[in-house]
């Protein structure tokens, strides 16, 4: 399945052109390397946590805008393949010298996709609206986990989202300023999921997401449920690049 690269990032929200814009023309270079699809998706509708959210994941500032962007991989082993051509190309190195945000706050991490159902006609066309999320989930709760998001899956398509992805930390490395257990106050014997939801369009997200809220197949067992909610981070996005 699907090895996911994720990455959270603030951007000044003045330079929403030229982050546009650096990411759009970068697009060749990593396709290059063997990035099968790269999103870039700026924040539209990133609510305030009561325990963590994504803004305090990146450190954001009042005048920044958080960015939820992914690369898409056949296997694991492309990915460090292109890894590695990234870190010895001349190319990358000159990219990151002009880089319109703060690479410091930036979170980063290799994800293995434990639930990918673009096989089932999804991922069709453009996406036009992302809901992404963040979740601590103890690990051995990983197979109920992704028995849930199964199941959850069928609800959002059900309700016109084009392809739900829930991928598995596999490569998560500790940050020096921030990173993904800090962002979501992960616990010891606790794995970090990243995923997301694709839309057409916001109006269908918006609508979805109402109908799903009383949907009997969407109501929380306090009992079985294989994560804290409270420590889950999610927002809506629009993706500015897709390639």
């Amino acid at each position: 399945m699907t090895y996911v690269e994720g990455f959270v990032v603030a951007v000044p929200t003045a330079n929403k052109e030229a982050y546009r814009k650096h990411a759009a023309e970068a697009a060749p270079l990593f396709k290059e390397f063997g990035v099968a699809r790269m999103v870039e998706c700026w924040g539209d509708d990133v609510p305030d946590g009561k325990v963590n959210d994504f803004k305090g994941a990146v450190q954001a500032k009042p005048d920044e805008t958080v960015v939820f962007s992914w690369f898409e991989y056949p296997d694991k082993a492309t990915r460090d393949a292109a890894n590695e051509k990234m870190m010895s190309d001349p190319r990358m190195a000159q990219m990151g010298g002009e880089m319109p945000f703060d690479g410091k706050r930036m979170i980063i991490g290799g994800f293995d996709s434990i639930v990918d159902d673009a096989g089932k006609g999804g991922a069709d066309g453009k996406t036009g609206y992302a809901d992404g999320y963040i979740v601590p989930v103890p690990d051995a709760n990983k197979d109920a986990y992704r028995a849930m998001a199964e199941k959850a899956s069928q609800v959002f398509r059900d309700y016109g989202a084009t392809r739900v992805v829930e991928a598995w930390g596999d490569d998560v490395p500790d940050g020096k300023v921030t990173d993904y257990a800090r962002a979501a106050h992960k616990k010891d014997g606790e794995t970090v999921v990243y995923s997301w939801v694709e839309w057409p369009d916001k109006e269908t997200r918006t609508a979805g997401w109402e109908k799903m809220m009383t949907d009997e197949r969407m109501k929380p067992d306090p009992d079985n449920n294989p994560f804290d909610g409270a420590r889950m981070i999610y927002g809506g996005f629009v993706p500015i690049v897709e390639a």
